[in-house]
């Protein structure tokens, strides 16, 4: 719990994309876009992720398909084939699950490992994570980037230093130093927006904003004032812990600009189904709970669900059943920043038809 931890964060390099191109070699050295068909730029539904190539162009996760498209036509544009990510995330995070004393999956293409167990120091857990790195590519052709620190915070930013195929360790005398000159927006939770906000006020880098008036930074940012001031200092106690099988399929965007108008929320509402959508079909799945998340421009955030009195897979029902919940948060007077659609209470549609 204290100084003596030292955390393991493993995160996948453009995972969906990297997988495409392994499975299609003609791809390689081309911009790829993993998500909806952009239909010459008229296509809904957004980026579900992209190579680096891709990014040259300024296209990103969670952009809609349609400006991805603006930006580079000439892409080479996928669905996303879940099944097959899911299978390869699972034989990688058996890889990572035999090296850590606790294990902590973090998304189809991320983990955290404690190791505090098997590592005496940082070196040893250097040693540890390019053995990870190199069992990893010599089983799957693909390569990840890790960092090595005190806590999952600082192993999360680490993992992001030197993207792609990167190794980086921070030990706990090294954690403010680390830190302090690297851009606010490299924190978790601290968006374009955010980090524009903060920008604003003249904290640029971490450091000024953990010598930042913790005081001032609540007034401006609500509580997540007082968790962006402790991550600026590199506090984190939070636990490696497991995590059950995925019990649910859910789908977020955060929006380029904070909106209050119903219409571009309600559309983006409905892309974002028809992402969970997709899913659900693809692994035979029934769902019965649906739920809308809503986080405002202050970081205020609420979920909404509703259970349905049936088992089902149609769009419709989710579309529809998503349209209900989200009406009371749709105020004139308040901008959105982030929405999200969920479904859970899954059945697979198989057992299904066996008991029927």
């Amino acid at each position: 719990m204290g100084a003596n931890r030292i955390i393991i964060h493993v995160d996948m390099d453009h995972f969906f994309a990297a997988v495409e191109e392994r499975e299609h070699p003609e791809y390689r050295g081309k911009p790829i876009v993993v998500g909806a068909d952009p239909k010459k730029g008229k296509g809904r539904g957004v980026v579900s992720t992209c190579n680096y190539e891709a990014r040259k162009f300024g296209i990103r996760s969670g952009m809609p398909i349609s400006k991805a498209w603006k930006r580079c036509p000439e892409a080479v544009y996928l669905p996303v084939i879940y099944k097959l990510y899911e299978e390869v995330s699972s034989r990688i995070m058996a890889v990572l699950r035999k090296y850590a004393d606790k294990f902590e999956q973090f998304g189809i293409d991320e983990a955290f490992l404690d190791i505090s167990l098997r590592a005496k120091n940082f070196e040893d857990a250097k040693e540890l994570a390019q053995n990870i790195k190199e069992e990893i590519y010599e089983k799957e052709k693909l390569t990840c980037s890790v960092g090595v620190g005190p806590n999952k915070l600082v192993a999360k930013v680490a993992s992001g230093i030197k993207k792609p195929d990167g190794l980086t360790a921070v030990e706990e005398k090294d954690v403010k130093a680390f830190l302090s000159p690297l851009p606010v927006g490299e924190l978790l939770w601290v968006g374009k927006k955010t980090e524009r906000k903060l920008n604003e006020i003249g904290i640029k880098t971490v450091g000024e904003l953990a010598a930042y008036d913790p005081t001032r930074l609540v007034e401006a940012f609500g509580v997540m004032g007082t968790q962006f001031y402790l991550m600026a200092q590199g506090m984190d106690r939070s636990e490696v812990e497991e995590r059950g099988e995925i019990k649910s399929v859910s789908r977020d965007v955060t929006f380029e600009e904070d909106t209050s108008n119903p219409d571009i929320v309600l559309e983006t509402l409905d892309r974002l189904a028809e992402e969970v959508y997709k899913e659900v079909r693809e692994f035979n799945l029934l769902f019965k709970t649906v739920t809308v998340k809503i986080r405002y421009e202050n970081f205020e955030t609420h979920t909404h669900s509703k259970t349905l009195p049936f088992l089902t897979n149609r769009l419709k029902d989710l579309q529809k059943t998503s349209h209900e919940l989200i009406q009371t948060y749709l105020r004139p007077n308040r901008k959105i920043r982030l929405i999200g659609a969920r479904v859970s209470n899954l059945v697979s549609s198989e057992k299904q038809k066996t008991l029927i």
